[in-house]
């Protein structure tokens, strides 16, 4: 019998020791675990990548020249009447209050709608939401491939040629530099909800 204890002693411990492996990796593996709010389907590594757009001086750049420090980036369009204010006044609100926590981060708004935001435009309209955010246009082939790699979505709708609305995915997405996209914000994400997680990223990096 007391063979039998000793035995299963020490298939216990191994148990033990290898819930604590797996535990251990799995943080290894993903080590923004403790901060991430939403699951996304394929992994974070599934969204985001390169892309090349054109800032408000009409200057071609690329993602690494945007990407500079953690990042807010939003699609969207100046013409959207309600939710494109409404979502890019809510992340400029959660960066200053990061601002006021000693993290530096970037507002990016990036146009779906090329055919009307011109870099002047998209310039005046990110501005205007906060000095620090960057507007983003494109070519309508530049902007597609760049929708493309965040998995968003948008369909102008059929109508006046000037005053048309467009379709679009209406999240934020977390970007690091030095690890891509990391998470993302639905609409009703406060500013203070995405300060919280935007800090607890950075402080794991």
């Amino acid at each position: 019998m007391t063979k039998i204890y000793a035995i299963a002693a020490v298939c216990c411990a191994l148990i033990g020791i290898g819930a604590t492996w797996v535990l251990t990796m799995g943080r290894d593996r993903d080590q923004f675990a403790q901060c991430r709010a939403s699951t996304v389907a394929g992994g974070a590594g599934a969204v985001g990548g390169p892309f090349e757009l054109v800032n408000a001086k009409g200057e071609t750049v690329t993602d690494k020249d945007v990407i500079t420090e953690p990042s807010i980036v939003y699609f969207g369009y100046t013409f959207c009447p309600d939710v494109c204010p409404l979502d890019n006044s809510r992340n400029a609100e959660a960066v200053d209050i990061l601002e006021d926590r000693g993290i530096s981060t970037t507002p990016v708004f990036i146009s779906i709608d090329p055919e009307r935001d011109t870099p002047e435009v998209v310039g005046d309209f990110a501005f205007n939401m906060h000095e620090k955010m960057i507007g983003l246009t494109g070519s309508p082939e530049q902007v597609k491939a760049a929708s493309r790699a965040y998995k968003t979505y948008y369909k102008k709708q059929d109508g006046d040629p000037d005053y048309y609305l467009v379709d679009h995915t209406t999240m934020s997405y977390l970007v690091l530099p030095e690890y891509g996209f990391v998470d993302f914000f639905r609409r009703d994400v406060t500013p203070e909800q995405m300060a919280e997680t935007v800090g607890c990223f950075v402080g794991q990096t």
